[in-house]
């Protein structure tokens, strides 16, 4: 079991999957997290009930002070035409 560190932060990468029109999150530091949604905010909301519920179900304490840092990418390419 993870000591419980008030300073920790868990870093979260959320990136845009075009083909389904959506943003998805996953986490190393928090095992299981898998989320979708819509937008950044709706997937930010999504986020602070499903982590705090996951380091519970995973055996990690956790306490108020904990802190998230979602990290946004999105990426695009296309072909120009000359």
């Amino acid at each position: 079991m993870e000591e419980t560190n008030p300073n920790r932060v868990y870093e979260i990468l959320a990136q845009w999957d075009s083909e389904a029109g959506v943003w998805a999150a996953e986490s190393e530091d928090v095992p299981g997290l898998v989320a979708e949604a819509g937008s950044p905010n709706i997937l930010a909301q999504k986020l602070r009930v499903l982590i705090p519920e996951l380091l519970e179900l995973n055996g990690v304490p956790t306490d108020r002070a904990a802190r998230i840092h979602v990290r946004y990418q999105h990426e695009d390419s296309d072909v120009l035409a000359s």
